[in-house]
């Protein structure tokens, strides 16, 4: 679903004269053709559309660290071409989560593994990218686990 997405919206920025656009899909295909090579080499699957967005958030949260980095050694317009492929890779992500779904998402999650200590915090991150991949920034979900979960 999403690769079929990713070859007709390059078609488009290629009619369209958009060169920021087409790079960025084409930087996220070769990402996705890497990962595909990879799989195959393990005897696995190619991507599903929810590994597909796992990639897709990993290749948002690089360049955000690249513009911060950009930014701080007074490089603009490296940190604006950064920006410009952040916008494009997320437009393929669906809606993040806010704070109180995602709080909601992990008491669900706790009760459904049955997580009595921070020992089962594992179980609850992985219940949680199995049902919320694309949609949670589980750096902070796994921050807010250690907080939900009972010490001990």
């Amino acid at each position: 679903m999403l690769r079929e997405r990713f070859t007709a919206e390059m078609k488009e920025a290629m009619k369209a004269g958009d060169k920021g656009r087409l790079g960025a899909i084409r930087l996220i295909q070769a990402a996705l053709k890497d990962k595909d090579i990879e799989a195959r080499g393990n005897g696995k699957e190619p991507l599903s559309d929810e590994e597909i967005l796992a990639l897709l958030q990993k290749m948002v949260k690089q360049r955000q660290e690249s513009i911060t980095m950009y930014e701080q050694g007074g490089r603009t317009e490296l940190a604006d071409q950064e920006k410009n492929e952040v916008a494009v890779i997320s437009s393929y992500l669906p809606q993040q989560m806010d704070e109180a779904e995602t709080k909601a998402a992990i008491e669900a999650a706790i009760a459904e593994t049955g997580a009595a200590s921070m020992k089962d915090m594992g179980k609850v991150v992985g219940a949680l990218r199995a049902k919320y991949a694309g949609r949670m920034d589980f750096a902070k979900a796994s921050g807010l686990v250690k907080d939900m979960l009972p010490k001990g």
